[in-house]
């Protein structure tokens, strides 16, 4: 109590600062909003309406959502009855010369990913919803695009699936 004293802090102030410490690790402040009888989700094998897409893509993305769902959520994954399912689509892959340079090439490309997701919620229907994301990365025109591909799409999945997610979960 000396010490209280001597430095100016009284009780009330010291619970406030333990209750502050207390909630601030118990709470998330990463936002996420998940209805009480919420608990599974389902990712569907990822489908793919673009052409030249690597063919290891489709099931890599799925994958990678699954881990995202499962690691940042309370959400257990499930293949019968889920209460949430996610239905992943490559809409469009592509390469677009995006800087020109005297002549007829440019000198940088730009890799553009878009992935149509449809969330169809089992035990609300109000909440489904259908939405294309996309994301791209920037590569030289002077890179041979087979080399920088999958470090290319590596950027490009990390931001989809950060998108998707908090769409899905932070109603953003």
């Amino acid at each position: 109590m000396t010490f209280l004293y001597k430095t100016g802090l009284n009780i009330k102030t010291m619970a406030l600062f333990g209750v502050i410490w207390f909630v601030s690790g118990c709470y998330s402040f990463k936002g996420i909003s998940i209805p009480d009888n919420v608990s599974t989700f389902f990712v569907v094998n990822t489908e793919t309406r673009a052409s030249a897409l690597p063919a290891s893509f489709p099931l890599s993305f799925s994958e990678n959502l699954k881990n995202k769902i499962r690691n940042e959520s309370r959400l257990k994954y499930t293949e019968t009855d889920p209460d949430l399912e996610f239905i992943p689509i490559v809409q469009e892959f592509r390469v677009v010369p995006i800087a020109p340079k005297p002549g007829e090439t440019a000198a940088i490309n730009r890799l553009e990913l878009t992935i149509e997701i449809e969330c169809i919620n089992h035990k609300n229907e109000k909440e489904n919803w259908k939405q294309n994301f996309k994301h791209f990365a920037d590569f030289s025109s002077s890179e041979n695009l087979l080399t920088v591909q999958d470090q290319l799409l590596k950027v490009i999945s990390e931001q989809l699936l950060e998108d998707i997610f908090n769409r899905s979960f932070t109603n953003w």
